[in-house]
């Protein structure tokens, strides 16, 4: 069964949380990002950017949170620390070597960078938030960093073939265009200029027949005597 809770007359379900002050509504007060794609592909030796940052619609205080890596099943916690709140920094807790924390709380970023990544650093990393504003709820998302000897050289030569394949028939297409455009135009001049040569010969034929338009000579009539 639903609990819900009544401010104001207003009824709430669990879950769903209301800001008077701004008269929104939120279905998840605390959100956490790893961005559109949480998954990164790195070389072994390279540093790379676990990414994560949070989002809350009724404000933070106390936030705390932490990075923990799955290790063949066992959690294992990177890094903690408790944001006071929007403005304060956070004193952060650092577990495991190479890593470093570059967040800041005022641009709402736990991002923490690894350095000189090996084999044993892959797998998936939580990014873990908790805001006792929401009475002790929690919020997670997951990285999953790929570590590799090298990236693999994408092949863009079927890429290429189909791009000349395409363009050169838009290239024939539009040759083929002007061509018949072209081909219209003088058929329709020499339609005209074959009109204009019926019409004067037919002129022309009708003077030498004595048809209307011709010029008769007419000789006078002579007196009688």
């Amino acid at each position: 069964m639903t609990s819900s809770t009544n401010y104001d007359g207003v009824e709430l379900n669990e879950g769903s949380i209301y800001g008077g002050t701004e008269g929104a509504w939120c279905s998840e007060a605390l959100e956490m990002s790893v961005g559109k794609i949480p998954f990164l592909e790195a070389v072994n030796g390279s540093t790379v950017l676990l990414p994560c940052i949070y989002s809350s619609c009724i404000g933070i205080k106390d936030l705390y949170f932490n990075w923990q890596f799955n290790d063949n099943g066992t959690m294992r916690k990177v890094c903690e620390g408790v944001i006071p709140t929007e403005t304060v920094e956070p004193h952060v807790n650092v577990y495991k070597d190479r890593v470093e924390f570059i967040g800041s709380s005022k641009t709402s970023n736990i991002s923490i960078l690894l350095w000189n990544v090996t084999f044993d650093d892959e797998g998936e990393y939580t990014c873990f938030g908790r805001n006792p504003k929401e009475k002790g709820k929690n919020h997670s998302a997951i990285f999953t960093l790929i570590v590799v000897d090298e990236l693999k050289v994408v092949d863009n030569t079927l890429t290429i073939i189909i791009a000349s394949a395409v363009g050169g028939a838009i290239g024939l297409l539009m040759a083929f265009m002007l061509l018949k455009n072209f081909t219209l135009y003088v058929l329709a001049k020499i339609e005209e200029k074959n009109k204009e040569c019926l019409v004067s010969s037919s002129g022309i034929d009708n003077t030498e027949n004595g048809l209307s338009g011709s010029k008769v000579d007419s000789k006078a009539t002579p007196k009688k005597a």
